[in-house]
This record gives structure tokens, sequence and C-alpha cells, in this order.
């Protein structure tokens, strides 16, 4: 947990039961007037939507379709293997705020936004890249162990940004620095309005916003 005055940042593996086990307690404890999800409205209403969701041809033409269709494969594939739902988290926070009369904020980017100027920033040289690493990683990946049940070290995770910044400038630019800057922005809002502040968002955003929060604050006073 990362406390920033009367903020509270959790960063979340959407898939570790740690995870779930960490919110929860966080929310009995600190008590927080609201609690701000890495979540737009969309992905709200899908998450917690007791109907099964369909695919729908209107999806299939979306922009950003695929890339939006992998990362959910994989992160389904790994939940599975932990027993946990990807979002169990973020289902157990909203639970437990419709429970105790807790406030909830959305602070991400819509994902149709996201997606749209993913696939607009994109670059060939990228995707040919990512194709490549796709194709050849079960030759040359190299073998390290890491426990799904748990978030990964802060270490390991900003050293995994690095690299993505590196050779993906376009995701890091769209997934994490661009969506870092509006939730902080919208974090910084909830914290003039409320006592006490929760956040709850995937753990590759809470350095950055780390930074970006602490330097908007100190540039208010």
């Amino acid at each position: 947990m990362h406390t920033i005055q009367n903020l509270t940042i959790i960063g979340t593996s959407h898939i570790a039961i740690e995870s779930i086990e960490e919110v929860t307690k966080a929310i009995q404890e600190l008590k927080p007037n609201i609690i701000a999800l890495e979540l737009d409205l969309k992905r709200f209403k899908k998450l917690t939507s007791k109907t099964k969701y369909k695919l729908r041809l209107a999806d299939i033409r979306q922009k950003g379709f695929l890339i939006n269709l992998i990362g959910s494969y994989i992160e389904h594939y790994l939940g599975k293997k932990v027993g946990v739902l990807p979002g169990s988290e973020m289902k157990k926070a909203i639970y437990l705020a419709k429970k105790n009369n807790i406030k909830i904020a959305l602070i991400d980017q819509d994902i149709s936004t996201t997606l749209r100027k993913l696939k607009k920033n994109f670059t060939l040289k990228e995707k040919l890249k990512l194709i490549k690493t796709i194709l050849t990683a079960p030759f040359t990946a190299k073998r390290f162990s890491i426990d799904l049940r748990k978030v990964p070290e802060q270490k390991l995770i900003n050293k995994l940004i690095l690299q993505v910044k590196k050779d993906y400038p376009s995701v890091y630019e769209v997934l994490i620095e661009e969506r870092n800057k509006i939730m902080a922005a919208r974090l910084i809002n909830l914290m003039q309005e409320n006592k006490k502040v929760l956040a709850i968002v995937g753990a590759g955003h809470v350095s950055g916003m780390d930074k970006i929060l602490k330097w908007n604050l100190a540039k208010k006073k």
C-alpha cells in the first residue's frame, strides 16, 4: 500500500488471491469515504452483470478488439491456473463498498477510447516485433518463477514496465502513461472532496501514478 496524504493506493494483480485479501483488509481497517477503481463504466457494468456476456459482430468491428481479446484470453487462462477470475479483487471491493455504504468512483479512461488510441498509435514495427515475440517465446523465453497467487514485487513490475516502454513505446504511452495521468488527476479531485480515499489499481500503474500525484500536489502548495 502507498499512502499520500488522505489517499491510500493498493496495487493489485487481477488474478491474485493476495489482492483480494489486501483489498478486504484495507476497506475494513481504513473505512474510506470513497473507493476509486481502475475501471470505466463499461467494464464496471460487465464486471457486475449477472448475465453472461455474448460476443457480437459489433465488438469484432471495434478498433483494438483483437489486442483486447488476446489480453483477456491470457488473463482468463492464468486465472484458471490459480482459481481466481480476472477482476475478482474489483468485484470484492464493489461488494464491500455496497455492504458498507461507501461511495464508488470509476477513474479509468473509457475502454473504447483507449483501444481506439492504441490501434491508431501501434506502429507496424511494433506489430511485427510482437508477432515475432509470440512465435519465438517458447524457444527463447528465460525461465523464472512467479507465484501467480501473489502480486509481483514492485521492483520486478518496474523492470517489466521499462521493458514495455523500450520495446513498445506506443503501447506504454497509451496503456500506461496516459491512463496514469488521467487516473491521477481524478484522484486529486477525489482527495479534495473526501476525507479518506482508497484507490485500487493494477500494480503496473502505482509507481507512475505516485510520481504524478506527488508532483501535482507539491505544485498546489
